[in-house]
């Protein structure tokens, strides 16, 4: 990820769903930056095992989003750890796929749960040790399906249309205790998001990149390194001036559609 600038140094972050993709390339540059990190996931030998290879300045503490208690005793875990709480980034989500009139009301709870109530029960728990710290920087992972529709996935978009409304609300409301809240709105990214039974990693990585070297004005599909690099300026002093925004980062894939003339 190129030379460590120590743009956290001193920070603490908790980051959700960092046993791997987007969670785990956040917290490995944090913790590069300078960041004494803290990994909750679901995934509990693969968040140890990363935790691990991070040294000292990182642990892992089992986390389920969607658990009140949970988010409590994370929380609490980080800052007996490390003394105080700076960073936190809503990364865990799921996404499960059916048309709208095939897909069952318990698939659409499932979803929302995570991604909607688990984002808001993580903003709530990291209010007091934020301002006690004196602010802090809360990142909520939405998608470009938090800014346009799409087929398919009725629960996942509801869930980050959400997220990005919730962030603006929760920006208003935490501004004056010094803390910032933003939203990061990724386009694909090379991750196990979408990846199921009868459907592995590399033949949703094909999928994917075909799509996107056709359609996104970039020609790419994103990695999860893209990601946590623009986590890292929203967690870090260089945004100060930020809240209550959206980022995006899709390769240009929500900027419109390409003419029939376009060479890519």
């Amino acid at each position: 990820m190129g030379k460590s600038d120590g743009r956290l140094q001193g920070k603490v972050a908790l980051v959700s769903g960092a046993a791997r993709g987007m969670g785990q390339a956040e917290a490995r540059l944090f913790a590069a930056e300078g960041a004494k990190v803290v990994l909750c996931d679901v995934l509990d030998a693969e968040g140890r095992a990363v935790a691990k290879e991070l040294g000292k300045g990182a642990l892992y503490h089992p986390l389920d989003v969607t658990s009140e208690d949970a988010w409590a005793k994370a929380v609490t875990h980080a800052t007996s750890a490390f003394g105080k709480l700076d960073v936190l980034v809503n990364n865990a989500g799921i996404a499960e796929s059916a048309p709208l009139a095939d897909m069952t009301l318990d698939s659409y709870r499932r979803v929302t749960e995570v991604n909607q109530t688990g984002v808001f029960l993580g903003m709530k728990a990291v209010i007091e040790p934020m301002t006690a710290a004196g602010g802090g920087s809360i990142l909520n992972i939405s998608s470009i399906d938090g800014m346009i529709g799409m087929n398919n996935i009725m629960s996942y978009v509801a869930s980050k249309w959400a997220v990005r409304g919730m962030t603006k609300a929760a920006a208003i409301e935490l501004a004056p205790r010094g803390i910032r809240v933003n939203s990061i709105h990724p386009g694909f990214i090379h991750t196990h998001l979408g990846v199921s039974e009868g459907r592995g990693f590399e033949d949703v990585r094909q999928t994917i990149d075909a799509y996107t070297k056709r359609m996104a004005p970039m020609g790419r599909t994103g990695s999860p390194e893209d990601i946590a690099k623009l986590a890292l300026f929203l967690a870090s002093d260089d945004s100060a001036y930020s809240t209550g925004s959206e980022f995006v980062a899709d390769g240009g894939l929500t900027a419109g559609y390409p003419s029939p003339g376009t060479p890519w």
